[in-house]
């Protein structure tokens, strides 16, 4: 049964209270680029992947990447939300700690519902698209969807993935650069930019879409987008804010991987009320 918006944004805010909570009591992980992403896996998890939490490996399912793997909470809080057996909403507060199912990176051997180990940045687009043309060789419907960080494309590995997509015509591809501005080291513009985005994208021969990343509709709109393009992948460039939902974050490098202390863990949660 379709969700509604309210519906989808209320899970959003307790998507963020569980991502502040959770790095709060672990002391370490990386709440910029959780809180950034939220939108977009909600609305992936919630409201367009053909999934099924219960029988997480049916073969016909899509599939979702977080190349970005240090943004993990923004995934195991969505997937706990979501009802996936092996990742407990009661044991979100256990993240980082020593044999918890949430480690400080996606990890295949704690939660066997992933699709991949992802951490190593760079490498998750290359996965996606293997899991992408192997659909295609199955004749399965399965689409895979690869989310990305802005930092992370400015490594060489992204694309040479982005060649191979457009090459091959992996239209069962969709891959979302979660372009928040900041990375670990600072601003993207100042580091290595990556401007103009879209252009590359496009030069690489993928169908390429930008779209606010908080905007529920504005997401739904141009996965459906996607999902009538044929014959080249696409690439979604989804503008978002690092921190979002909590001021003192938003648009902090310094929120990129410190954990909020007990005092700005109780000032976001009444942000976020």
């Amino acid at each position: 049964m379709p969700r509604s918006l309210e519906e989808l944004q209320a899970i959003a805010k307790r998507v963020r209270r569980e991502i502040v909570v959770m790095i709060g009591a672990a002391g370490s992980g990386h709440p910029g680029g959780s809180l950034s992403a939220v939108e977009i896996l909600v609305e992936l998890y919630f409201d367009f992947m053909r999934i099924d939490p219960k029988n997480p490996k049916w073969p016909d399912r899509d599939r979702f990447i977080l190349s970005k793997g240090h943004a993990a909470p923004v995934l195991y809080s969505v997937m706990a939300e979501a009802g996936y057996a092996d990742t407990p909403l009661d044991k979100l507060n256990t993240l980082r700690k020593l044999g918890s199912m949430y480690q400080g990176h996606p990890d295949i051997r704690f939660i066997p519902s992933l699709e991949a180990s992802t951490g190593s940045l760079g490498e998750g687009l290359s996965l996606g698209l293997g899991m992408g043309l192997g659909a295609r060789l199955d004749g399965r419907p399965s689409r895979t969807y690869v989310m990305l960080g802005d930092g992370e494309i400015q490594e060489g590995q992204v694309w040479e993935a982005a060649m191979a997509g457009g090459f091959h015509k992996s239209d069962n591809v969709v891959a979302i650069v979660d372009y928040n501005g900041i990375q670990l080291d600072g601003f993207v513009k100042d580091i290595m930019d990556v401007a103009p985005l879209a252009d590359k994208w496009r030069a690489f021969n993928w169908h390429t879409i930008e779209i606010d990343g908080h905007s529920i509709p504005a997401i739904r709109a141009a996965f459906e987008e996607a999902q009538a393009t044929k014959g080249k992948p696409t690439c979604i460039v989804a503008h978002t804010i690092k921190g979002k939902g909590v001021s003192f974050m938003e648009n902090n490098p310094k929120f990129h991987g410190t954990a909020p202390t007990p005092a700005e863990v109780e000032l976001a949660l009444k942000e976020l009320q």
